[in-house]
């Protein structure tokens, strides 16, 4: 089957290099257009621009999906089937028509659950015990195309955003692999999603991932786990922003926002139990340790973690 591949982050290569692996003729590959990156902001291209730049294939970097002579190609190369992977380009519906077989996208969550942007972050987040990946046809409506396999991943207590992303891009490049070959068989039909159980998994901006020291401890290790490694959960700390990427639960009781350091240790109060601060990122600075940090502040029995902490 002749395949146009389209996706651009890191995650969406792992698919990528499954397909080139396969026995499907994979032609060409979409990717998002060079964006600036470091401080110097030169323009660089997407991980999967440049893993296709090795493969040798065609490589369109269209700013709009919609631009005619991107899609005057595509009608040129006339793919069977386009499979999809954290594209980040709006579909219109002159391209959808183009490939027989239509857009296949692999989807980081059980559909109809989570969808939309951060579907891992969310599902960890909300303190789902198992998420997944799906297969669908894109339509229009966000992630409401009919689906055609699925997959489960237990969720683990200590799951970053980061450690499921990478479990399932490596499990769902084989369901989208299997997912091309049903098709081409003639052996998988898609079906429809239900009409209940949809939820809507929005991108989780730098606003989202400031902890609420007032919520149950374990609400709060469900949102740093969540936004590792990005956005970030973050509270401030002396008026300044202090990043949280990995914390413990504790049986031990503080305040909200409390701080108490010792040489080897620091722990924050919540609405409920108190939590071990592991690893932090201050203002400015690489990630750390969080003692490393407090010996460095020097951490007094006045400090707090959270909105109040820069006030006098």
């Amino acid at each position: 089957m002749r395949v146009v591949f389209a996706g651009t982050p890191e995650v969406a290569v792992t698919a990528l290099k499954a397909i080139a692996a396969s026995g499907h003729e994979l032609v060409a590959v979409v990717t998002r257009p060079d964006a600036p990156a470091g401080r110097g902001r030169k323009l660089v291209a997407s991980p999967v621009a440049e893993y296709a730049e090795e493969l040798g294939v065609e490589i369109f970097k269209p700013v709009k999906p919609r631009d005619p002579d991107f899609l005057e190609r595509l009608r040129e190369i006339a793919p069977d089937a386009c499979p999809v992977v954290a594209y980040g380009g709006l579909l219109p519906q002159a391209a959808l028509d183009i490939p027989r077989h239509g857009w296949i996208n692999l989807h980081f969550s059980v559909l109809p659950a989570w969808r939309g942007a951060a579907p891992v972050q969310h599902s960890i987040i909300s303190g789902d015990d198992v998420t997944g990946a799906s297969t669908f046809r894109i339509v229009k409506a966000l992630d409401a195309g009919p689906v055609y396999g699925v997959l489960t991943e237990r969720i683990g207590p200590k799951d970053t955003a980061g450690d499921l992303l990478s479990r399932l891009a490596e499990s769902g490049a084989k369901l989208l692999v299997d997912t091309l070959d049903g098709i081409e068989a003639g052996v998988l039909e898609a079906r429809e999603q239900p009409a209940d159980g949809i939820t809507i998994a929005p991108k989780i901006n730098v606003e989202d991932a400031e902890l609420d020291l007032t919520a149950p401890a374990q609400r709060v290790d469900r949102l740093v786990r969540g936004c590792n490694p990005a956005p970030g959960a973050w509270t401030t700390f002396r008026g300044e922003r202090l990043k949280v990427l990995d914390v413990d639960l504790t049986d031990e009781d503080l305040k909200p926002g409390e701080l108490v350091a010792t040489k080897s240790s620091v722990t924050v109060g919540t609405g409920s139990k108190a939590l071990r601060l592991v690893t932090v990122q201050p203002q400015g600075k690489k990630p750390m340790a969080a003692a490393d940090w407090a010996r460095g502040v020097r951490i007094t029995d006045d400090d707090r973690l959270g909105a109040e902490s820069g006030a006098e």
